[in-house]
């Protein structure tokens, strides 16, 4: 016995001077396998086989297939926070960075409030190229977790979006232009400041398909990026998220040492939680497109690890039998963009009963009956709905469409009881692709793939 010992401390010695290192604990990759040089993870925000099976009946019919459904690596993750059995998207996407559990609204943070280094600071202090992209605002909680560490996501933007230019991250791109202007920067103007440090600044898509720079700071709505259905109703000229992730490899691979991309498909949340399924549809295909740009793109370069994967799911969604698809194919609008057009009445939180009518028929092809009406505005001016309660008419609106069409969602009650505003504990799935993807099977926690690519990185958390 003792002699084993002794053979067993001499080959870890001689691990510690070849430079080995050790990988996470209970996550060594097999001795043969080579890790990637560059990783890209994709996160679907709020996607789960629900929300994909939707996007694929609507795009395709049910003999296709998603891009994102021909990987050849799959797993089942579960999602719980340290404090609930259901994420918000903070301690869903801080658990994808950092590899550790953290309570619901704290970003980048333990639940006693210690910071830890993220997997993109890893690969920052390893010399590689970093980067996070999203269509939400990316001062919002997944991109926050990558990239800053706050105590809470809803007090802390302005505070993450200086840490991000401070922490040199190489390519930001998406909404959230308001939380680096001077109206809430106690006057400064980051993104004078970021030009000063090298980023290119864009605004729009024709500027950032022009862009040149090895530093990219992209601002493309002051608050969260259009949903794709709404973008030529508002003469949108944001990118798409493929072209957002398209421009970021492209910066991004500028260095031979290679780079971690994360890019989010945020309005896929937004959507399911309006149940807004013609949305959920057109989100999760752009998302699906940006899917086969990367993964197309580590094809030909052979190093490359791609990760699809999401931080939660959002209101149940299934594609019922009687979904009614041919319909919802026809909705011109958003709940959002349709509420927005709406008349209020005056000194009140309802509105009028002809313009919700008007503008329902007009975007929905739906005739509301007054009941209906009624009841929708009997709602908002009852509601003791606390999460993002500037969206409840938007939320109401879509279950109300959803409820028409048959669509399979979690009831606006649950949804007005719920903490995340409709999030479940349902587990989402992972796709992979690429350099390691073979480790990425069975049944995993979130933890599990930050620590999965820093071990096959060789990397170690301190």
């Amino acid at each position: 016995m003792k002699a084993k010992w002794i053979c067993l401390m001499l080959i870890i010695q001689i691990a510690v001077l070849m430079g080995l290192g050790f990988p996470a604990e209970g996550l060594a990759r097999p001795a043969s396998l080579e890790g990637p040089r560059n990783v890209i993870l994709m996160i679907g925000d709020g996607m789960g086989v629900g929300q994909i099976e939707i996007a694929r009946e609507m795009e395709y019919g049910k003999n296709g297939r998603l891009f994102l459904e021909t990987l050849p690596h799959t797993a089942l993750v579960h999602t719980d926070s340290a404090n609930n059995l259901v994420t918000d998207s903070a301690a869903g996407g801080t658990a994808l960075a950092i590899g550790k559990k953290t309570n619901n609204e704290m970003i980048g943070v333990t639940p006693d409030g210690m910071e830890t280094d993220s997997i993109l600071d890893l690969f920052k202090k390893d010399g590689k190229k970093t980067g996070v992209i999203s269509t939400n605002t990316i001062t919002d909680a997944t991109p926050a977790a990558f990239t800053a560490s706050v105590p809470n996501r809803w007090s802390g933007q302005e505070e993450i979006a200086r840490q991000q230019l401070n922490n040199q991250v190489d390519v930001l791109m998406g909404g959230g232009r308001a939380y680096f202007r001077p109206e809430k920067q106690n006057g400064r103007d980051l993104i004078k400041e970021a030009a000063l440090n090298g980023y290119t600044y864009v605004s729009n898509r024709d500027e950032l398909l022009n862009a040149k720079g090895n530093k990219l700071l992209g601002l493309f709505n002051n608050g969260y990026m259009n949903f794709k259905l709404d973008r030529p109703l508002k003469g949108s000229k944001e990118p798409s998220l493929k072209e957002m992730t398209e421009k970021a490899i492209g910066v991004l691979s500028k260095r031979e040492k290679g780079f971690f991309l994360m890019a989010e498909g945020a309005r896929i949340d937004h959507a399911s939680h309006a149940g807004d399924i013609t949305s959920i549809w057109k989100e999760t295909i752009e998302f699906d497109e940006a899917v086969r740009y990367a993964v197309e793109w580590a094809k030909n370069d052979g190093e490359t690890l791609v990760l699809v994967a999401a931080d939660h799911e959002t209101m149940g969604i299934s594609a019922s039998e009687p979904l009614d698809i041919q319909h919802l194919k026809k909705i011109k609008a958003t709940p959002q963009f349709m509420v927005s057009q709406f008349v209020k009445d005056q000194n009140s939180r309802s509105y009028r009963t002809a313009s919700i009518k008007e503008v329902i028929k007009k975007y929905a092809n739906i005739n509301l009956t007054a009941k209906e009406i009624a009841a929708f505005n009997n709602h908002l001016l009852n509601s003791d709905n606390k999460v993002y309660p500037q969206y409840l008419a938007a939320w109401e609106i879509g279950s109300l469409i959803a409820e028409r069409n048959h669509g399979g969602i979690i009831t606006n009650k649950v949804r007005s009881l719920s903490s995340t505003g409709g999030h479940t504990g349902n587990m989402i799935p992972l796709f992979a692709y690429g350099k390691g993807s073979e480790v990425f099977s069975g049944v995993l926690d979130n933890t599990d793939i930050p620590k999965k690519i820093a071990s096959l990185m060789r990397y170690k958390w301190e």
